[in-house]
């Protein structure tokens, strides 16, 4: 039985959005490279072919992805069109057909098809900076640019800075101010650095913390 996806995994799948859109190539590299990581064990050998350019347009073809947006050269994919991918040969691993996923589609929302695919990869779900992929081999348009900014940034992130003779690596931190004297930090990956729009909120439930921490040390 498939564990249920966690705020972490979700958190970590949804941080792809940011490297949307894609072109058709691009979009099978990363979905191909994601399922890579899954663990999974196909039950057939067809099910364990990683998704390519022509695989994706039989799937659109067959009303299992949604179209593009644009047409011929100028099509592009966003996180939706990835999740669907992901979704379609996650359910061919598990032994599903063509035939039963298309079924199943219209009675999924999108909600339901992020939580499936954040379950079924689970912790083996690499951030974006950490997944294992090649450099396209355009180096024109937005698809390819933002695939280059991206290991671009893995390469900064994997380079330690040295300081005393310690290693601290690169990473991202939210500030969240409590009172005068007292902040909090907050990881890029952890499921709260997705509120800290609500700062207010989450400053307002430390400083509550904190005082009944001092008080029963009174």
């Amino acid at each position: 039985m498939r564990v249920p996806a966690t705020a972490d995994t979700l958190v970590t799948l949804r941080e792809y959005r940011k490297l949307a859109p894609w072109n058709l190539r691009d979009l099978s590299a990363v979905a191909a490279a994601l399922l890579e990581t899954s663990g999974i064990r196909p039950i057939s050998g067809a099910a364990a072919v990683k998704p390519n350019a022509r695989t994706i347009r039989y799937y659109v073809t067959r009303g299992l992805v949604a179209p593009p947006s644009g047409r011929g050269a100028a099509a592009t994919y966003s996180y939706r069109h990835l999740l669907q991918v992901l979704a379609i040969k996650l359910r061919q691993m598990d032994g599903a057909s063509l035939e039963a996923i298309a079924r199943e589609i219209p009675e999924q929302t999108g909600d339901a098809v992020e939580r499936q695919v954040a379950a079924a990869l689970g912790p083996n779900l690499p951030e974006p900076a950490k997944l294992s992929l090649k450099h396209p081999e355009s180096t024109r348009g937005r698809s390819a640019r933002a695939l280059h900014s991206w290991h671009a940034l893995a390469e900064d992130t994997e380079a330690n800075q040295t300081e005393g003779g310690r290693h601290f690596a690169v990473t991202k931190w939210h500030r969240v101010p409590i009172v005068r004297g007292l902040e909090l930090h907050i990881h890029e990956g952890h499921p709260l650095a997705g509120r800290t729009y609500q700062s207010g909120v989450i400053a307002d439930a430390v400083r509550r913390a904190v005082s009944q921490i001092l008080s029963e040390g009174e």
